[in-house]
């Protein structure tokens, strides 16, 4: 089977499992998501969406959100993690939108990357489920599935990224890496799985890698 077959049966099976994927984390809009997921790094979609309500209640847009000090911000922020970066950044990303995007969040990757604390993953969710611009942000989940699957080496998130977005249509990118994502949780974890069970594993993987994986159960 080749790697563009593969794909096709991928699709097909999470289209059947996930129709519909609800963006994991909550959020009014582009703002809001952009400082959601900026927060969930190294945290779980469930803690942020236990926090932001907290701090968008606070400040939830730019101009309030650049006001505030960071302190304030990160004593809000604490339990997501890394908070005094995640602090900064937030505080500063939020100035340089007020001062330099009139208060609005940009619509290129260039200028989101510009930005404190957004990385290329991060912005790549803020153009996909803000702004519906094709992108396939690469998260832990995807990164690992797409190596199980033989669809990557999994050398790198970079390397992810290209590799998917050879074999999945463009247009189905935006709904793809959320059904991936959801995928992941439910049906693959990292650690305990058996991929001879597994709805695509037991196809998608090679026989070399389940058997690696069951000797490791």
């Amino acid at each position: 089977m080749t790697r563009a077959e593969k794909a096709v049966r991928i699709q097909r099976t999470l289209d059947e499992l996930f129709p519909e994927v609800p963006i994991p984390l909550d959020h009014a809009d582009a703002y809001t998501l952009l400082v959601a997921v900026l927060l969930s790094a190294q945290c779980t979609d469930e803690r942020v969406n236990q926090v932001t309500p907290h701090l968008f209640a606070v400040a939830s847009d730019p101009q309030t959100m650049a006001r505030l000090g960071s302190d304030e911000i990160r004593d809000i922020i604490r339990p997501c993690g890394l908070s005094p970066a995640k602090s900064k950044a937030i505080q500063g990303l939020s100035q340089i939108l007020v001062e330099q995007h009139g208060g609005a969040v940009p619509q290129t990757f260039e200028e989101l990357e510009a930005l404190p604390g957004v990385g290329h993953k991060t912005a790549s969710v803020v153009m996909s489920q803000a702004f519906g611009v094709p992108a396939f942000p690469v998260d832990t989940h995807i990164h690992r599935l797409a190596a199980r699957w033989s669809l990557s080496n999994g050398k790198s998130v970079d390397k992810t990224e290209r590799d998917l977005k050879k074999v999945f249509p463009r247009e189905s990118w935006n709904k793809l890496h959320l059904q991936i994502i959801y995928f992941g949780r439910r049906y693959c974890p990292a650690r305990g799985h058996d991929l001879a069970a597994c709805p695509i594993c037991s196809w998608a993987a090679t026989k070399k890698r389940i058997a690696e994986e069951a000797k490791r159960r």
